[in-house]
């Protein structure tokens, strides 16, 4: 499909799929339970564009900085499965992107109570790792990745500690200090169109895109991508629309 086929459609208000220009695709839904062997985890599907996070739980060391404080260890991995796009080796520049997009959107709404995860002060804190594999990439991964790693921070259940010791496959029924869920919504620019859940076909045109991390009425975190600017009404425009979809893909993490 060319290129000026998908803009002149957007131009006119439309899309290649039929829908909307702040029209998520469907389903928008969540599965929970995905792994056996992790501490919690969920897939995400928008549209074709499904995601599966993973949680596992560790013990180490605490900064010295934050020597009360555990934290969170998050990475992607693009595997070629998931699109014809993506290549076997190291992470490359997208991997790491997405991996640093959902650790902002989850560090700076401060969703985890990083001091709860310390068992004792300057020794021993847990270490929350957030695995993201995308399994079919159809567009958006961004958002999709978000929603599966919220999903599964919400199911994880500690493992239990015997003398400081993990016994893994042996689950408390106490849950993680999640204190907010933060939704994050990425819209792009197209021309003079701003759009919601781009597929991979639209993600080819874009000029701008940013992603918005919103939970309770307010911001927590934004990343501009793309290699084009946004004006001050432009991002005004983009984080009324964040906070309109935040309700709809909430819904999926209820």
């Amino acid at each position: 499909m060319s290129e000026n086929y998908i803009l002149d459609l957007i131009k006119q208000d439309s899309r290649i799929d039929g829908r909307k220009l702040k029209e998520f695709r469907k389903p928008v839904k969540i599965e929970t339970g995905i792994s056996k062997n992790a501490e919690g985890s969920a897939k995400a599907t928008i549209g074709e564009t499904e995601v599966i996070a993973g949680i596992k739980l560790s013990l180490g060391e605490p900064y010295p900085d934050n020597p009360d404080e555990g934290t969170i260890m998050v990475t992607s991995e693009l595997l070629p499965m998931a699109s014809e796009e993506f290549e076997s080796g190291p992470p490359g520049k997208q991997a790491i992107e997405l991996a640093r997009i959902i650790d902002r959107g989850i560090r700076e709404s401060k969703a985890l109570d990083f001091k709860k995860l310390c068992i004792k002060k300057g020794e021993l804190i847990w270490l929350v790792f957030i695995d993201i594999y995308p399994i079919n990439d159809a567009g958006n991964l961004i958002d999709a990745s978000a929603l599966a790693t919220v999903a599964a921070l919400k199911e994880v259940k500690f493992p239990k500690l015997e003398k400081n010791k993990i016994k893994y496959g042996e689950l408390t029924k106490d849950k993680l200090p999640l204190t907010k869920i933060p939704i994050t919504c990425t819209l792009v620019k197209i021309g003079d169109k701003i759009l919601v859940d781009p597929n991979s076909e639209e993600e080819q045109v874009i000029d701008a895109r940013l992603s918005v991390a919103v939970c309770g009425n307010k911001i927590n975190a934004m990343q501009k991508g793309g290699i084009e600017g946004l004006s001050f009404k432009e991002i005004d425009e983009m984080m009324d629309i964040a906070f309109e979809k935040e309700k709809e893909l909430r819904k999926a993490i209820q």
